[in-house]
Protein backbone atom coordinates (compact mmCIF):
# COMPACT_ATOMS: atom_id res chain seq x y z
CA UNK A 1 0.00 0.00 0.00
CA UNK A 2 1.28 3.43 -0.96
CA UNK A 3 0.94 5.92 1.89
CA UNK A 4 0.53 9.65 1.45
CA UNK A 5 -0.70 12.12 4.00
CA UNK A 6 -3.49 14.62 3.55
CA UNK A 7 -4.15 15.61 7.14
CA UNK A 8 -7.32 17.44 8.08
CA UNK A 9 -5.39 20.50 9.18
CA UNK A 10 -3.44 20.73 5.90
CA UNK A 11 -6.28 20.25 3.48
CA UNK A 12 -7.91 23.03 4.94
CA UNK A 13 -21.90 33.22 -17.28
CA UNK A 14 -20.80 31.72 -20.48
CA UNK A 15 -17.66 29.74 -20.23
CA UNK A 16 -15.10 28.86 -22.85
CA UNK A 17 -11.78 27.09 -22.62
CA UNK A 18 -9.92 30.20 -23.78
CA UNK A 19 -11.17 32.07 -20.75
CA UNK A 20 -9.94 29.36 -18.43
CA UNK A 21 -6.28 29.07 -19.29
CA UNK A 22 -4.09 30.16 -16.35
CA UNK A 23 -3.19 33.81 -16.45
CA UNK A 24 -5.40 36.80 -15.72
CA UNK A 25 -4.52 38.59 -18.96
CA UNK A 26 -5.74 35.71 -21.12
CA UNK A 27 -8.83 35.21 -18.99
CA UNK A 28 -9.69 38.90 -19.11
CA UNK A 29 -9.29 39.20 -22.86
CA UNK A 30 -11.09 36.01 -23.88
CA UNK A 31 -14.59 36.45 -25.24
CA UNK A 32 -17.26 33.85 -24.54
CA UNK A 33 -18.76 32.30 -27.66
CA UNK A 34 -20.42 29.08 -26.56
CA UNK A 35 -21.72 27.98 -23.18
CA UNK A 36 -20.41 24.79 -21.63
CA UNK A 37 -22.80 22.46 -19.86
CA UNK A 38 -22.96 19.25 -17.89
CA UNK A 39 -25.69 16.73 -17.25
CA UNK A 40 -26.33 15.90 -13.60
CA UNK A 41 -27.66 12.42 -12.98
CA UNK A 42 -29.49 11.43 -9.82
CA UNK A 43 -30.67 8.20 -8.27
CA UNK A 44 -33.80 9.03 -6.30
CA UNK A 45 -35.11 7.44 -3.13
CA UNK A 46 -37.70 5.71 -5.32
CA UNK A 47 -34.91 4.07 -7.36
CA UNK A 48 -35.50 6.23 -10.43
CA UNK A 49 -32.95 7.92 -12.66
CA UNK A 50 -33.31 11.69 -12.99
CA UNK A 51 -31.35 13.93 -15.36
CA UNK A 52 -30.89 17.69 -15.51
CA UNK A 53 -28.71 19.82 -17.79
CA UNK A 54 -26.76 22.66 -16.13
CA UNK A 55 -25.47 25.36 -18.50
CA UNK A 56 -22.81 27.97 -17.73
CA UNK A 57 -24.82 30.98 -18.87
CA UNK A 58 -25.16 34.17 -16.83
CA UNK A 59 -27.08 33.54 -14.69
CA UNK A 60 -26.58 29.79 -14.60
CA UNK A 61 -29.37 27.87 -16.34
CA UNK A 62 -30.84 24.62 -15.02
CA UNK A 63 -33.02 22.64 -17.39
CA UNK A 64 -36.22 20.86 -16.45
CA UNK A 65 -35.46 17.54 -14.72
CA UNK A 66 -36.31 14.42 -16.71
CA UNK A 67 -37.17 11.30 -14.70
CA UNK A 68 -36.57 8.06 -16.60
CA UNK A 69 -36.39 5.17 -16.27
CA UNK A 70 -38.45 4.72 -13.12
CA UNK A 71 -38.03 1.92 -10.60
CA UNK A 72 -34.60 0.77 -11.77
CA UNK A 73 -33.43 -0.01 -8.24
CA UNK A 74 -34.99 -1.04 -4.90
CA UNK A 75 -36.57 1.83 -2.96
CA UNK A 76 -34.07 3.72 -0.77
CA UNK A 77 -31.31 1.14 -1.24
CA UNK A 78 -28.78 2.86 -3.53
CA UNK A 79 -26.00 4.66 -1.66
CA UNK A 80 -23.31 5.31 -4.30
CA UNK A 81 -23.41 5.62 -8.08
CA UNK A 82 -20.63 5.85 -10.65
CA UNK A 83 -20.69 8.07 -13.70
CA UNK A 84 -23.15 6.82 -16.30
CA UNK A 85 -21.93 6.63 -19.88
CA UNK A 86 -24.29 6.51 -22.85
CA UNK A 87 -23.75 5.48 -26.45
CA UNK A 88 -25.90 4.82 -29.53
CA UNK A 89 -27.49 1.37 -29.64
CA UNK A 90 -28.56 0.86 -33.27
CA UNK A 91 -30.98 0.95 -34.85
CA UNK A 92 -32.97 3.28 -32.60
CA UNK A 93 -31.93 3.24 -28.97
CA UNK A 94 -29.48 4.78 -26.51
CA UNK A 95 -27.57 2.41 -24.22
CA UNK A 96 -26.37 3.50 -20.76
CA UNK A 97 -23.94 1.67 -18.45
CA UNK A 98 -22.80 2.24 -14.85
CA UNK A 99 -22.41 0.94 -11.31
CA UNK A 100 -24.37 1.36 -8.08
CA UNK A 101 -24.10 0.04 -4.56
CA UNK A 102 -27.31 -1.58 -3.31
CA UNK A 103 -27.23 -2.45 0.36
CA UNK A 104 -23.73 -3.82 0.90
CA UNK A 105 -23.16 -5.04 -2.66
CA UNK A 106 -21.81 -3.46 -5.85
CA UNK A 107 -23.76 -3.98 -9.08
CA UNK A 108 -23.10 -3.10 -12.69
CA UNK A 109 -26.10 -2.39 -14.85
CA UNK A 110 -27.11 -1.32 -18.33
CA UNK A 111 -30.31 -0.35 -20.07
CA UNK A 112 -31.52 1.05 -23.39
CA UNK A 113 -33.92 3.92 -24.00
CA UNK A 114 -35.97 3.72 -27.19
CA UNK A 115 -35.35 6.98 -29.07
CA UNK A 116 -38.80 6.97 -30.67
CA UNK A 117 -40.76 6.65 -27.41
CA UNK A 118 -38.29 7.92 -24.79
CA UNK A 119 -39.11 4.86 -22.73
CA UNK A 120 -37.07 2.01 -21.29
CA UNK A 121 -36.82 -1.12 -23.38
CA UNK A 122 -37.61 -3.59 -20.57
CA UNK A 123 -35.79 -6.42 -22.32
CA UNK A 124 -32.55 -4.40 -22.29
CA UNK A 125 -32.23 -3.91 -18.54
CA UNK A 126 -29.41 -6.00 -17.08
CA UNK A 127 -28.14 -5.85 -13.49
CA UNK A 128 -25.41 -8.14 -12.15
CA UNK A 129 -23.59 -8.34 -8.84
CA UNK A 130 -19.87 -7.52 -8.87
CA UNK A 131 -19.13 -8.23 -5.21
CA UNK A 132 -19.91 -7.56 -1.58
CA UNK A 133 -18.35 -5.57 1.24
CA UNK A 134 -19.45 -2.15 -0.03
CA UNK A 135 -20.38 -0.76 3.36
CA UNK A 136 -18.12 2.15 4.30
CA UNK A 137 -17.03 3.50 0.93
CA UNK A 138 -17.89 7.17 0.40
CA UNK A 139 -16.94 7.58 -3.28
CA UNK A 140 -17.15 5.42 -6.40
CA UNK A 141 -16.33 6.06 -10.06
CA UNK A 142 -14.88 4.44 -13.13
CA UNK A 143 -12.58 5.93 -15.77
CA UNK A 144 -12.03 4.56 -19.28
CA UNK A 145 -9.31 6.03 -21.46
CA UNK A 146 -9.66 5.35 -25.17
CA UNK A 147 -6.40 5.46 -27.10
CA UNK A 148 -3.97 3.11 -28.77
CA UNK A 149 -4.66 0.92 -25.78
CA UNK A 150 -7.94 1.18 -23.88
CA UNK A 151 -7.56 1.40 -20.10
CA UNK A 152 -10.41 1.07 -17.57
CA UNK A 153 -9.96 1.65 -13.84
CA UNK A 154 -12.48 1.80 -11.02
CA UNK A 155 -11.83 3.91 -7.90
CA UNK A 156 -13.31 3.93 -4.40
CA UNK A 157 -12.64 5.98 -1.28
CA UNK A 158 -12.96 4.38 2.15
CA UNK A 159 -11.67 5.99 5.35
CA UNK A 160 -8.16 7.17 4.42
CA UNK A 161 -7.65 4.83 1.47
CA UNK A 162 -8.24 5.30 -2.26
CA UNK A 163 -8.44 1.91 -3.97
CA UNK A 164 -7.99 1.34 -7.69
CA UNK A 165 -8.83 -1.75 -9.73
CA UNK A 166 -8.09 -2.52 -13.37
CA UNK A 167 -11.27 -3.70 -15.07
CA UNK A 168 -11.19 -5.98 -18.09
CA UNK A 169 -14.64 -7.19 -19.06
CA UNK A 170 -16.17 -8.61 -15.90
CA UNK A 171 -12.79 -9.18 -14.21
CA UNK A 172 -11.42 -6.78 -11.59
CA UNK A 173 -7.69 -7.23 -10.99
CA UNK A 174 -4.45 -5.44 -10.06
CA UNK A 175 -5.91 -3.90 -6.89
CA UNK A 176 -3.83 -0.99 -5.60
CA UNK A 177 -4.41 0.95 -2.37
CA UNK A 178 -3.16 4.45 -1.53
CA UNK A 179 -3.53 5.66 2.05
CA UNK A 180 -3.26 9.07 3.70
CA UNK A 181 -6.56 10.56 2.48
CA UNK A 182 -8.50 10.67 5.74
CA UNK A 183 -9.39 14.35 5.32
CA UNK A 184 -11.01 13.92 1.91
CA UNK A 185 -14.78 14.44 1.90
CA UNK A 186 -15.50 13.67 -1.74
CA UNK A 187 -13.88 13.68 -5.19
CA UNK A 188 -14.58 14.19 -8.87
CA UNK A 189 -12.73 12.75 -11.85
CA UNK A 190 -11.27 15.63 -13.89
CA UNK A 191 -8.60 14.10 -16.14
CA UNK A 192 -8.11 10.88 -18.13
CA UNK A 193 -4.89 10.21 -20.05
CA UNK A 194 -2.91 7.19 -21.18
CA UNK A 195 -0.69 7.41 -18.10
CA UNK A 196 -2.86 8.79 -15.27
CA UNK A 197 -6.28 9.75 -13.95
CA UNK A 198 -6.74 12.91 -11.86
CA UNK A 199 -9.34 13.91 -9.31
CA UNK A 200 -10.38 17.16 -7.68
CA UNK A 201 -11.02 16.53 -3.97
CA UNK A 202 -12.38 18.71 -1.20
CA UNK A 203 -11.70 18.13 2.48
CA UNK A 204 -13.70 18.45 5.66
CA UNK A 205 -11.41 21.32 6.60
CA UNK A 206 -12.33 23.25 3.45
CA UNK A 207 -9.29 22.78 1.21
CA UNK A 208 -9.31 21.76 -2.44
CA UNK A 209 -6.64 19.46 -3.90
CA UNK A 210 -5.85 17.60 -7.10
CA UNK A 211 -4.94 13.93 -6.75
CA UNK A 212 -3.18 12.46 -9.78
CA UNK A 213 -3.04 8.65 -9.76
CA UNK A 214 -0.60 7.34 -12.38
CA UNK A 215 -0.82 3.94 -14.04
CA UNK A 216 2.36 3.11 -12.14
CA UNK A 217 3.89 4.90 -9.18
CA UNK A 218 2.58 6.91 -6.24
CA UNK A 219 -0.18 9.53 -6.40
CA UNK A 220 0.80 13.19 -6.83
CA UNK A 221 -1.16 15.60 -4.63
CA UNK A 222 -1.27 19.37 -5.20
CA UNK A 223 -3.00 22.04 -3.16
CA UNK A 224 -5.40 24.21 -5.16
CA UNK A 225 -7.20 26.18 -2.42
CA UNK A 226 -6.94 26.24 1.37
CA UNK A 227 -10.48 27.04 2.52
CA UNK A 228 -14.26 27.42 1.86
CA UNK A 229 -14.86 24.10 0.02
CA UNK A 230 -15.98 21.99 2.98
CA UNK A 231 -19.74 22.39 2.44
CA UNK A 232 -19.94 20.29 -0.72
CA UNK A 233 -21.02 16.66 -0.34
CA UNK A 234 -20.79 15.97 -4.08
CA UNK A 235 -18.55 17.27 -6.87
CA UNK A 236 -19.47 16.71 -10.52
CA UNK A 237 -17.00 17.69 -13.26
CA UNK A 238 -17.32 17.97 -17.02
CA UNK A 239 -14.81 19.03 -19.67
CA UNK A 240 -15.14 22.55 -21.08
CA UNK A 241 -13.18 23.16 -24.25
CA UNK A 242 -10.02 21.08 -24.59
CA UNK A 243 -8.44 21.28 -21.13
CA UNK A 244 -10.68 23.10 -18.67
CA UNK A 245 -13.41 21.97 -16.30
CA UNK A 246 -16.97 22.90 -15.48
CA UNK A 247 -17.44 21.99 -11.82
CA UNK A 248 -20.68 21.59 -9.89
CA UNK A 249 -20.59 21.50 -6.09
CA UNK A 250 -23.68 20.20 -4.26
CA UNK A 251 -24.52 20.85 -0.62
CA UNK A 252 -27.23 18.36 0.32
CA UNK A 253 -27.84 19.94 3.75
CA UNK A 254 -29.01 23.23 2.23
CA UNK A 255 -30.18 21.65 -1.05
CA UNK A 256 -28.08 24.01 -3.11
CA UNK A 257 -25.61 23.72 -5.96
CA UNK A 258 -22.95 26.12 -7.21
CA UNK A 259 -21.22 26.13 -10.58
CA UNK A 260 -17.55 26.98 -11.18
CA UNK A 261 -15.25 27.45 -14.16
CA UNK A 262 -11.88 25.83 -13.45
CA UNK A 263 -8.79 26.27 -15.61
CA UNK A 264 -6.42 23.42 -16.43
CA UNK A 265 -5.32 22.54 -12.91
CA UNK A 266 -1.87 23.71 -11.84
CA UNK A 267 -1.81 23.76 -8.06
CA UNK A 268 -2.43 27.13 -6.43
CA UNK A 269 -2.08 28.83 -9.84
CA UNK A 270 -5.35 27.21 -10.94
CA UNK A 271 -7.95 29.82 -11.90
CA UNK A 272 -11.41 29.21 -10.40
CA UNK A 273 -14.34 31.47 -11.24
CA UNK A 274 -17.64 31.18 -9.41
CA UNK A 275 -20.50 31.26 -11.91
CA UNK A 276 -23.30 31.32 -9.37
CA UNK A 277 -26.00 29.32 -7.66
CA UNK A 278 -27.88 26.77 -9.72
CA UNK A 279 -31.51 27.80 -9.28
CA UNK A 280 -33.74 26.52 -6.51
CA UNK A 281 -34.81 23.17 -7.96
CA UNK A 282 -31.48 21.39 -8.34
CA UNK A 283 -31.38 19.33 -5.15
CA UNK A 284 -34.64 17.66 -4.15
CA UNK A 285 -35.65 15.82 -0.97
CA UNK A 286 -36.11 12.69 -3.08
CA UNK A 287 -32.46 12.70 -4.25
CA UNK A 288 -30.35 9.83 -2.94
CA UNK A 289 -27.03 10.19 -4.78
CA UNK A 290 -25.61 12.02 -7.81
CA UNK A 291 -23.44 11.14 -10.81
CA UNK A 292 -22.05 12.48 -14.09
CA UNK A 293 -23.97 11.55 -17.25
CA UNK A 294 -21.76 11.64 -20.33
CA UNK A 295 -21.13 10.35 -23.85
CA UNK A 296 -19.26 7.15 -23.13
CA UNK A 297 -18.30 5.67 -26.50
CA UNK A 298 -14.79 5.67 -27.94
CA UNK A 299 -15.99 7.90 -30.79
CA UNK A 300 -17.45 10.58 -28.51
CA UNK A 301 -14.24 12.54 -27.78
CA UNK A 302 -15.53 13.22 -24.27
CA UNK A 303 -12.43 12.36 -22.24
CA UNK A 304 -11.70 14.71 -19.37
CA UNK A 305 -8.44 16.68 -19.42
CA UNK A 306 -8.62 19.03 -16.44
CA UNK A 307 -5.08 18.44 -15.16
Amino acid sequence: MTRLRIAAGMLGATMVAAALVPGSAQAASAQASAACSLTLGTVTVQGDHKFQTITATSPVTAGTPVVRPKGLFPVDQVRLASSLGWEPDPPSAMLSRGYVTIGTDLYRFSYAIDNSTGQLDPTSYVKSKVGGGWIHQTYLDQSTFYGTRTRTNTYALQDDVITRWTVEGSAWRNKAAYSGFSAVKTMALISQTATYDSFLANTRGGALYTIRIPVSGAPVVKKVRTSTWQTFDTLIAERCGKQSTLLLGIDKDTRTGYLYAVSHANGVATVIKGLGKVGNQLVGPEDKTYFRYFAGSSEADDLLYGE
